[in-house]
């Protein structure tokens, strides 16, 4: 797709702003402070070798977790210019590193196509670390220079000789921007798997030398193999349908595959970066796919039902790829691609490639099509199901469900929903509450996989039925969130592993139906404590085995008592407000979609067809899942 333009110098590096406000607002440009920004800021480096790898310059491309607390990454690309710039009269290195919005990302010659930030990836990581030090292979020669929160510690200089050409960028991030300042491996595991299947042939390692952890992540199949990993425990009902085409200068990589799931998993990409809130490329590629399976249904007469953008959708796993020169991003997470001519030149690539494809495979092509019929009918089935749920609301005067306790309050915002586990859990809730501001919704049947089930069955389920009902913001086509009836929904159950089975179906439920109350904040995992520890007067709770041995250590070993509470419905109401409902004390985890990707595949993976391996987890993981982030 790019000319290789070998020649990458301090010409090519423009300079448009200085940084002096980055350690003044860091959230302005890595989005947090949190756990989130820390791990930011090796993207930010990891994107300039990606850059290099997109223009055809790098094939290999490492992190490492030092145990200091350091993280290196090094890459085999051309080396960032060390030479004098033109204007600046300084290395451009040194341009790169202490001026914000610096690189060769604007000059469009020497990477057609950029996933980082325009320059203010280095610019920035170098600002927000108390030490970082930059070696250059370039020319024949090893190049470093050293750099602190932003300012230059050291001249450039030579420091030895290379017939390799590559960066390697060490940086320890400062204690004084993040509160959390140590790397996660998973996390960091996970986006550069994510990067490797979107560069096919790109080697990305990462050394955890702290323990001694080591992944290496390479895809020949690039998104083909993209799609077979997420889809691993989905039954695929054909193999993946993978095409990849330029037009315009604009190019769109595709791969799709059906399973027997009843919801999609659609990701798309442009330029490396996961834009979560979609955009034009994601309408061209729905647009697309729903015209040609109709067009070809029609054609070969395969069936009189007009089928549905949901319809063609229901068990399809795909990822988008597109690389734009000139990428406009909105949306309030700037992740939602705006240009739109994206549309159409999608719409063009993937209908014809998608057409050639289902008349060349007519077996997929029905199976396809059977499957997107027996969607459609389910549908209409959920749609006279949705009616009749708010005819019998009318009919009995009330659309909340009778075992609901509701609160007095009216202003949503204030509002608080406990979802709990049991007749007995919900009758102490009921005592324990805050009438005022808490509501209870007691669980006293099976709560449904809804990982497993159509909408139409899933209206079915009283309990599920109850949960939408109580909430008010409807589902499916009718959901709107304005008319959620609690901006807090808290499920309740207890620390065990039934109560983290139930956790796990509820959470499956929301993120496959309700999954923008998730987005947007709203749902929550209470965290009843584990141990109740009295010694004389003195009780204290412990919400887990390592706080247990603290409070054990702090009060001494003799004459205690120690209870371990096996569930919510053993706590009287005074001791579940204390511990779990009071505002002022509880401790609650807002549930989260770190990785929407991760998450889709722990769902399929827990939720889906391999009951052992969900056997597995959940006798493994017990005591932790309450606390996974989702």
């Amino acid at each position: 797709m790019t000319e290789k333009n070998s020649d990458y110098s301090a010409k090519d590096i423009t300079v448009l702003a200085s940084m002096d406000a980055i350690r003044k607002r860091p959230g302005m440009y890595i989005g947090s402070t949190g756990p989130r920004g820390l791990h930011h800021l090796i993207y930010e480096v990891v994107d300039n070798s990606i850059d290099e790898a997109m223009a055809g310059f790098c094939d290999n491309i490492k992190v490492i977790i030092h145990k200091n607390g350091k993280a290196s990454i090094v890459d085999n690309g051309r080396g960032i210019p060390v030479d004098m710039h033109p204007k600046y009269k300084r290395p451009a290195l040194e341009i790169i590193m202490t001026k914000l919005h610096s690189g060769g990302k604007f000059d469009k010659t020497t990477y057609k196509v950029s996933g980082g930030l325009h320059g203010v990836g280095l610019a920035v990581v170098n600002a927000l670390s108390t030490e970082l030090e930059i070696f250059v292979k370039k020319s024949g020669k090893l190049y470093t220079q050293k750099y602190s929160r932003g300012h230059i510690k050291s001249e450039l200089k030579v420091i030895g000789e290379s017939s390799e050409t590559g960066t390697m960028v060490t940086f320890l991030p400062d204690k004084e921007v993040f509160a959390v300042t140590e790397f996660q491996f998973d996390v960091l595991a996970s986006r550069l798997r994510e990067l490797a299947f979107l560069n096919k042939g790109l080697k990305i390692q990462i050394l955890d030398e702290r323990t001694s952890e080591s992944k290496e992540f390479l895809y020949e199949g690039g998104l083909k193999s993209f799609v077979d990993f997420l889809n691993k425990n989905k039954n695929p009902i054909h193999e993946p349908i993978y095409f990849e085409k330029e037009k315009n200068n604009v190019s769109v990589e595709v791969a799709m595959q059906y399973n027997s799931a009843y919801t999609d998993s659609i990701f798309s990409f442009v330029n490396n970066i996961n834009t979560i809130e979609g955009g034009s490329h994601l309408s061209g590629f729905k647009t697309a796919v729903t015209r040609t399976i109709n067009n070809y249904s029609d054609k070969n007469k395969t069936s009189d039902v007009r089928l549905s953008s949901d319809d063609v959708r229901e068990g399809l796993t795909a990822v988008v790829s597109v690389k734009v020169p000139e990428p406009q991003f909105e949306g309030q997470t700037k992740t939602k691609l705006g240009n739109s001519e994206v549309k159409g030149i999608v719409d063009s690539i993937v209908s014809e490639a998608l057409a050639t494809f289902l008349e060349e495979n007519p077996a997929i092509a029905s199976s396809i099509i059977n499957k997107a019929v027996s969607a459609a009918k389910a549908r209409e089935a959920a749609r006279k199901a949705r009616e009749l749920v708010r005819r019998k609301s009318l009919l009995e005067g009330s659309t909340l469900p009778g075992k609901l306790a509701d609160c007095s309050e009216k202003d949503p915002t204030k509002c608080e929903l406990y979802i709990v586990e049991g007749d007995s859990a919900g009758g102490s809730a009921k005592q324990a509450r805050n009438r005022a501001f808490q509501a209870i919704l007691p669980l006293r049947g099976k709560v449904l996989n809804t990982e497993k089930a159509r909408l139409n069955k899933i209206l079915k389920n009283n309990e599920i039925l109850a949960i939408i009902t109580a909430l008010g913001s409807g589902i499916d086509a009718e959901f709107d969130i304005s008319n959620l009836r609690y901006h807090k929904i808290i499920i309740m159950t207890d620390s065990d592993v039934d109560g983290s089975h139930i956790s796990i179906l509820l959470l499956t439920f929301f993120f496959r139906y309700l999954r923008e109350l998730i987005e947007k904040g709203h749902i929550y995992l209470a965290l009843p404590p584990l141990y109740l520890i009295k010694k004389g007067k003195t009780s204290m709770y412990a919400q887990d085995e390592d706080e247990k041995e603290r409070l054990i250590k702090e009060l001494g070993k003799q004459g205690m008592n120690i209870q371990r509470y096996k569930g919510l419905g053993e706590m009287n109401p005074e001791q579940l407000w204390e511990t779990t409902m009071d505002p002022e004390k509880r401790y609650l985890k807002k549930v989260t979609i770190e990785d929407a990707i991760e998450a889709d595949k722990s769902f399929s993976d827990l939720m889906g067809e391999d009951v052992e391996q969900r056997r597995k987890f959940i006798q493994e993981n017990a005591m932790n899942v309450v606390n996974l982030d989702v």
